[in-house]
């Protein structure tokens, strides 16, 4: 595994744990947190950002109009399964899902989840230079690299790790400052 590839396979990692950072609520309608809502839509399971229009007209309603008016049930039973924690009113044309404020115990409950998301990130990073440094090893027995050469390739390493890291715990201050503040 060459530097450049763990250094994309790190941010790819800092990426999904962003996604994963904007599935949970801070008190104000954002259309993201229902990236994760999948839809039968016959017989498939299919994202609901492909089957309906999401808006958020004010910072406490998420609107959702289904392009096919058909499936405005099967939408909005979606929406009742789903972990989104949120009930869904329908009026016969579009669907709406009204966020209400965050108790102070709800709030420390999605800043553990934010801190549990922001953990599973750090590992994968961690898990990425696990697997570069033994590549770098085997390269430093085989011959294939000089020991200067593999002490300076896992220097390079540890810098990158700590770099996106790093990325990881920004991104958590700047969610748990969201999800904080009222």
């Amino acid at each position: 595994m060459k530097l450049d590839e763990a250094e994309s396979k790190m941010q790819n990692t800092v990426e999904a744990t962003q996604r994963a950072f904007n599935t949970i609520r801070t008190g104000r309608a954002n259309s993201s947190l229902l990236d994760k809502v999948q839809v039968e839509y016959y017989g498939t399971p299919t994202p609901l950002k492909s089957l309906a229009n999401i808006s958020t007209p004010d910072a406490t309603t998420i609107l959702i109009q289904p392009y096919d008016k058909g499936s405005l049930n099967i939408v909005e039973k979606a929406l009742s399964m789903s972990d989104v924690g949120l009930t869904p009113s329908n009026d016969g044309s579009v669907i709406r899902l009204n966020i209400p404020p965050l108790t102070s115990d709800r709030r420390k409950e999605f800043v553990k989840l934010a801190a549990k998301y922001a953990e599973e990130g750090r590992v994968g990073i961690r898990n990425i230079r696990r697997d570069a440094l033994d590549t770098i090893r085997k390269q430093e027995k085989a011959a294939e690299v000089s020991e200067d050469e593999s002490r300076d390739l896992q220097d390079k390493l540890q810098k990158l790790t700590n770099k996106f890291t790093a990325k990881v715990d920004d991104l958590l201050a700047e969610k748990e400052k969201d999800i904080t503040t009222v």
